[in-house]
């Protein structure tokens, strides 16, 4: 029986940070989750909120970390740990400042590229080894700081492609769970509806 799949959203919790940019991880893993009729209860165990359920005969796990951006790895690693889950099995929803605002890039590994999140993530783990998708938001003007920029509101242009955005990156989920990253990767990377 194939392993349960395991997609993680980043984000900071908390109404102050909910339509940020540094929540577009939290987002996608939201939407799918109400997509697919998948209902969050929060586990005190992984300091996180957790929903579970079958999608195409593929059984799946959604989890939004309760630790801060900067500790999404003390969520995960305890319940990486405690599935006995490997690590291909695993996909990781986050911001990325480094691309265009709607541009996608699913890798199976890679560098953290200063994202604090994903840094927390390849500590506690001990690895870069692990599949992530890294959800565009633009590089910040130059007269604002990067946490300023990542943890500041979408721009009323920017709104009018956010949910067309997170739509294809759920999407994307879906065809890694179901079809395989190389599938996902040929079809999603570097696409953007913005």
């Amino acid at each position: 029986m194939a392993q349960r799949k395991l997609i993680v959203g980043l984000g900071n919790p908390g109404k102050n940070y909910e339509e940020t940019r540094h929540n577009l991880g939290f987002l996608v893993v939201q939407y799918f989750a109400k997509k697919y009729h998948l209902k969050f209860s929060h586990s005190f165990l992984t300091k996180s909120f957790i929903a579970k359920g079958t999608i195409e005969d593929v059984d799946v796990m959604l989890l939004l970390p309760l630790t801060y951006m900067n500790n999404s790895g003390v969520a995960l690693e305890r319940i990486v740990r405690k599935m006995s889950l490997e690590l291909n099995n695993l996909l990781v929803v986050s911001d990325d400042f480094h691309l265009e605002f709607g541009q996608i890039r699913l890798r199976a590994q890679g560098s953290c590229g200063g994202h604090n999140g994903l840094s927390s993530i390849q500590d506690r783990l001990g690895t870069k080894d692990f599949p992530r998708l890294r959800c565009g938001i633009g590089q910040p003007p130059k007269y604002q700081e990067t946490a300023d920029y990542v943890l500041g509101h979408f721009t009323k242009k920017e709104k009018e492609f956010l949910g067309q955005f997170i739509e294809k990156a759920a999407e994307c989920c879906l065809v890694w769970m179901t079809q395989g990253i190389d599938k996902a990767s040929d079809q999603f990377n570097g696409r953007s509806p913005a």
